[in-house]
């Protein structure tokens, strides 16, 4: 029989497994600690359908209206298992309406002002009736300080943690973060530094949990994991078979 993409998937998948689990136990956590997104930005409906059969339960888009025809395409799709898709990239202003609804984590807010904008728009539908709950998101930080890069600088996020609490439109679930590129060291160095930042925040307001590190890419997953991400997000190295494991 030949070999399917479909195969190519699960065959990947049993490899990210395997490290995963090295990392892992390096760290002493268990599997149920991390979840394992599958990036399909650079894929179409069936390839994302196919990673769903591969094993995946959670997508993450980086546009809007993508994240959108994928929710859409996914759920057309009969006898596929349930899956969760996510908001990973940038999100404007004018496109929050699009991915409210489709979405169920955003990762992406970046500032006070995009969060302010999420919450007056989601409770417009909570007092609708449209909306039953907040929008879960994660707050993005640059904790490496690269120019190149989006998100609170460390010590804005902890001038506007209280502000950012109050927000009745939104529920904040944790922290997400990028690495500079090229360096296991520097990636580690960058993950920890969230963490810590997390585990800071979290105790001077016992009432904020930041149970979620959204942290940990196709080149850093594993190093991601040591330093205590709870979800890693992988695009090339889930799918695409050629893509070498770090």
């Amino acid at each position: 029989m030949a070999q399917t993409y479909l195969d190519d998937l699960r065959r990947r998948r049993e490899e990210i497994l395997e490290r995963v689990d090295i990392a892992l136990g390096h760290a002493g956590r268990s599997r149920e600690d991390v979840k394992i997104m599958a990036v399909s930005k650079t894929v179409d409906i069936d390839a994302a359908a196919d990673a769903v059969r591969a094993g995946y339960t959670l997508l993450g888009e980086n546009r809007p209206q993508e994240l959108v025809r994928k929710f859409e395409g996914l759920h057309a799709i009969d006898d596929l298992p349930q899956v969760r898709l996510d908001m990973i990239g940038n999100l404007q202003k004018n496109k929050i309406n699009a991915v409210l609804g489709h979405a169920e984590v955003i990762h992406s807010i970046e500032s006070l002002d995009l969060a302010r904008a999420v919450s007056q728009r989601v409770s417009r539908r909570l007092e609708a009736g449209e909306f039953f709950a907040p929008q879960q998101v994660l707050l993005e930080v640059n904790v490496s300080g690269e120019e190149s890069k989006s998100g609170f600088a460390p010590e804005a996020l902890r001038a506007c943690i209280e502000d950012l609490m109050e927000l009745s439109g939104i529920s904040v679930r944790g922290l997400m973060t990028m690495a500079p590129r090229g360096s296991k060291e520097v990636a580690a160095k960058t993950f920890a530094g969230l963490r810590e930042l997390r585990d800071e925040l979290e105790g001077v307001y016992p009432s904020l949990t930041l149970s979620e590190l959204s942290c940990g890419m196709s080149e850093d997953f594993d190093v991601a994991i040591e330093e205590g991400s709870t979800l890693i997000r992988l695009g090339r190295v889930a799918f695409n078979p050629s893509f070498a494991l770090q």
